[in-house]
């Protein structure tokens, strides 16, 4: 887990807007991608995060430690 409770819920639900926007056609095909934030902000991991040592998780940080 490297992605801490407001970051979670951002990707969430931009996520989920993006999603529904493309279901409707109001921004087309391209909207899609937010099943990427949204996937990230379930399971609370992102890679991206991992490879560039970033951590909003103020929780995980402190077992680290």
């Amino acid at each position: 887990m490297n992605i801490g409770t407001l970051d979670r819920w951002l990707r969430i639900i931009i996520g989920a807007v993006l999603i529904v926007l493309a279901a409707t056609d109001v921004l087309g095909l391209w909207a899609y991608i937010g099943i990427i934030p949204l996937a990230t902000g379930i399971i609370r991991w992102c890679p991206l995060y991992t490879l560039l040592g970033i951590q909003t998780c103020p929780l995980h940080e402190t077992i680290k430690r």
